[in-house]
């Protein structure tokens, strides 16, 4: 069997969205004011987003060096992603409205976890996109890198965890989980392979065993 690429339409596909949504982000910068310094949450929240939705687009394309092979669930899976990357300007606009009415606690708190929340459906739909794929070899290369397979098993293994932890932070401290949405952004962007790896590894992920699909 040989091991052609079957995913170009989709990447292609996901790639425009990530574009649009990137994009929508500097609508909420407004030009009626030169001094942009007083726009500093908007910033703020455009560059936490920008870094944030890039890193993913990045991990998107990492991921499908790997997924040489699609089928109906993840399609599914890859939309449902994309329906949450293209949501992001909108908490984005939402936290940088309230984050300077300090008068205004609880709409800043529902503007942060509306924000982290959104980061957060954004971590568990890359890890069930990823454990889909990979269950078994579903949707594997033949010549996938069992290295960076499991370098990435073990940076998606707490991801959902982390990010709730930042949606727990909106409601005590907003500052300390925008901190650390910006920190695991970084995280994430790093290969998996470089990160240290502790405990038992992965199973072992073996190119010439023979794809299993659903059928489609």
């Amino acid at each position: 069997m040989n091991d052609e690429k079957e995913t170009g339409r989709l990447e292609a596909f996901s790639d425009g969205v990530f574009a649009v949504a990137i994009t929508l982000l500097v609508l909420n910068i407004k030009t009626d004011d030169a001094n942009l310094w007083n726009q500093w949450p908007t910033l703020l929240g455009f560059v936490t987003s920008f870094i944030t939705v890039g890193i993913m687009w990045l991990n998107h394309h990492r991921l499908f060096t790997h997924i040489r092979r699609i089928d109906t669930m993840l399609i599914l899976l890859n939309l449902l992603l994309l329906m949450v990357i293209v949501f992001v300007p909108v908490p984005t606009a939402l936290l940088a409205r309230f984050l300077p009415e300090a008068d205004q606690p609880n709409q800043i708190r529902m503007a942060a976890l509306a924000y982290s929340g959104t980061f957060l459906a954004m971590a568990v739909l890359f890890t069930a996109l990823w454990r889909y794929a990979t269950y078994h070899n579903r949707l594997l290369g033949k010549r996938a890198d069992i290295k960076a397979v499991q370098g990435i098993d073990r940076q998606y293994f707490f991801g959902p965890a982390l990010y709730m932890v930042c949606v727990v932070l909106a409601w005590l401290y907003v500052p300390a989980s925008l901190f650390m949405l910006l920190a695991l952004a970084i995280f994430f962007a790093l290969p998996g392979h470089a990160l240290p790896q502790r405990g038992r590894a992965p199973k072992e992920y073996r190119p010439d065993e023979e794809y299993r699909s659903s059928g489609d």
